[in-house]
């Protein structure tokens, strides 16, 4: 185990409110069509001020309040998104510059939806490592600003948020029982942005192509996200050590209800055993599970020595598991 205790979380949601109905004078598209397909009846969307690192900010300096740390105090701040601020810096150091705070190493990591896995595998690697007593792992999103708009596939999936967890070295009795993550690069086209970096540097025939915003090919990915993600699952568990009988919460990536509940059924939990937002904010990418880590402490379904398993896939294609005891 490596010991590790989250004592602090916090989340951030823009105010506004995109309903299906609101979808529907939008694009060719129906509530009911988005319900039965994806279990999403709203999301959250930042207006045209708000960026990535707002809403982590926001988020962070709640897991700090929470964990009784100031931000200044921290020793590492690892941001996990695929809407970054800006191409360099990264959107960690924004946050920084946002919060007034510098010294303490501060940087992004690109993994899609298992972002905050991968950001909790770093953080607590640190930790264990002795590098670091006081880190967060956050993930933040606005992916309202990389969707088009025009495609009904693609546009009623996303929403907007941030979250983050603050760590601090454990006593022995809570921490990181198993996890694992990994990617198959191979895969990378079936999921991305085409445009806007050095493979397709941002023009005039970009912008018209509208290849500034996601391009998803849903059916491999529904095929690909489950398999992974139970697959990881299914592993974490079983090299925890624990029986699925004594998990408290599993909390998937909140893709769509259909994953999830695939995902649900191949590890063999009770339906009741799922923990799930994806009906309020839709798919935040990065910040589904920290977000929802949050909203299960608020409302006390994690309590200490509580074992909870995350698991999560993403553009890549990368996919992470844990299982933790609280």
């Amino acid at each position: 185990m490596k010991s590790l205790k989250i004592v602090g979380t916090g989340r951030s949601l823009p105010e506004k409110v995109l309903t299906n109905s609101d979808l529907e004078k939008m694009v060719e598209t129906s509530d009911q069509w988005i319900t039965e397909r994806t279990g999403i009846k709203e999301r959250r969307i930042a207006d045209e001020d708000t960026a990535t690192s707002d809403l982590v900010a926001d988020a962070l300096v709640k897991a700090c309040r929470q964990g009784g740390v100031e931000p200044d105090e921290l020793d590492a701040i690892v941001v996990a998104t695929s809407t970054p601020d800006t191409v360099y810096p990264a959107t960690a150091c924004w946050v920084q510059k946002k919060l007034g705070i510098s010294n303490m190493p501060a940087f992004d990591v690109s993994a899609g939806c298992s972002g905050f896995l991968f950001a909790l595998e770093i953080v607590a690697n640190l930790i264990a490592a002795g590098t670091a007593t006081k880190a967060v792992a956050a993930g933040g999103e606005v992916m309202s600003k990389v969707v088009n708009w025009q495609d009904r596939a693609t546009c009623v999936l996303f929403g907007d948020g941030a979250g983050a967890a603050l760590c601090v070295p454990g006593d022995g009795r809570s921490g990181i029982l198993s996890s694992t993550w990994g990617c198959d690069g191979n895969l990378a086209p079936l999921l991305y942005q085409p445009a806007g970096g050095t493979r397709m540097p941002t023009s005039q025939k970009t912008l018209d192509r509208m290849l500034h915003t996601v391009h998803m090919e849903g059916n491999q990915v529904f095929k690909h996200a489950v398999r992974t993600m139970s697959d990881s699952a299914r592993k974490v568990v079983r090299e925890a050590g624990v029986d699925i009988g004594e998990i408290r919460l599993l909390i998937p990536h909140q893709a769509n209800t259909r994953i999830m509940e695939a995902t649900l059924a191949r590890v063999k939990m009770p339906p009741e055993k799922m923990y799930s937002i994806v009906h309020k904010y839709g798919n935040m990418s990065a910040a589904t599970i920290p977000v929802a880590i949050d909203e299960a402490r608020e409302e006390g379904r994690i309590k200490d020595g509580d074992v909870v398993v995350l698991t999560a896939f993403g553009t890549g294609f990368t996919w992470a598991s844990a299982a933790l005891r609280w």
